[in-house]
């Protein structure tokens, strides 16, 4: 009886909101991808600043500001950045809606990941790819670009995977700021008829099912370019 009531009521919630949650898993997704590619090309610059040779005064004043951008959104959850984000700007009068908050929070979160993914695989390249690159005439940015960063993104193909399948999970936190995904298009719909349990039911499969099509397709892309693959936990 208790199992035809709860599959009874999940179907009902499907029947009536497949539409809000559908809409729900297209928001997830855009979050997740946006996030990841525009957090992945601030990363990339955060980087390079990071591990450049440099002694200069503008170049050391940007390592401490890129180490201090990485050490507090690295040290702090995304759910207390969102919020923080979301009414700072509306305290300047920058009246934005919670989508392009959630938008803005998961890209400054996914930067300082990445930068410390990237830092680690520009590290593991062989100082000898600097020596060859310089020694043929390429220039610092031209060595980078052309030599140490398709390496080094290439040894953090996994890790920077990984961290697109955990923004996926992890856009459910902006439910605090009004952000409709997965979770929170789930939970109304289950608040309506006091049915949590069976909303959150299904949207525990509905993760599970993008975060293991996302492997799946990740995993053939590393396995294509011969990238190493390896498991991150969520960075929240």
């Amino acid at each position: 009886m208790f199992y035809a009531s709860f599959f009874g009521w999940i179907g009902r919630i499907v029947g009536e909101y497949s539409l809000q949650i559908l809409r729900g898993i297209g928001i997830t997704l855009l979050l997740s991808l946006v996030g990841t590619v525009v957090g992945f090309i601030i990363a990339c610059l955060f980087s390079y600043i990071k591990t450049k040779k440099d002694a200069g005064v503008v170049c050391r004043i940007l390592r401490v500001f890129v180490n201090a951008y990485v050490t507090v959104i690295r040290g702090t959850p995304m759910m207390v950045q969102a919020l923080i984000f979301y009414y700072s700007f509306k305290l300047m009068g920058i009246n934005w809606d919670p989508l392009a908050s959630g938008l803005f929070t998961v890209s400054v979160n996914t930067t300082a990941y990445l930068t410390e993914v990237l830092r680690g695989g520009i590290e593991s390249v062989d100082n000898g790819q600097y020596e060859a690159a310089r020694s043929v005439g390429m220039g610092s940015f031209q060595t980078m670009l052309f030599v140490i960063y398709p390496q080094a993104i290439k040894n953090s193909m996994a890790a920077i995977g990984n961290e697109f399948i955990v923004n996926i999970k992890d856009t459910s936190v902006l439910n605090v700021i009004g952000v409709i995904e997965v979770y929170n298009a789930c939970l109304m719909a289950g608040n309506k008829y006091f049915k949590v349990v069976e909303a959150m039911s299904i949207a525990a499969v509905i993760y599970l099912v993008l975060t293991l099509t996302s492997s799946y397709i990740l995993k053939a892309i590393e396995r294509r370019v011969g990238s190493p693959i390896k498991e991150i936990a969520s960075s929240n």
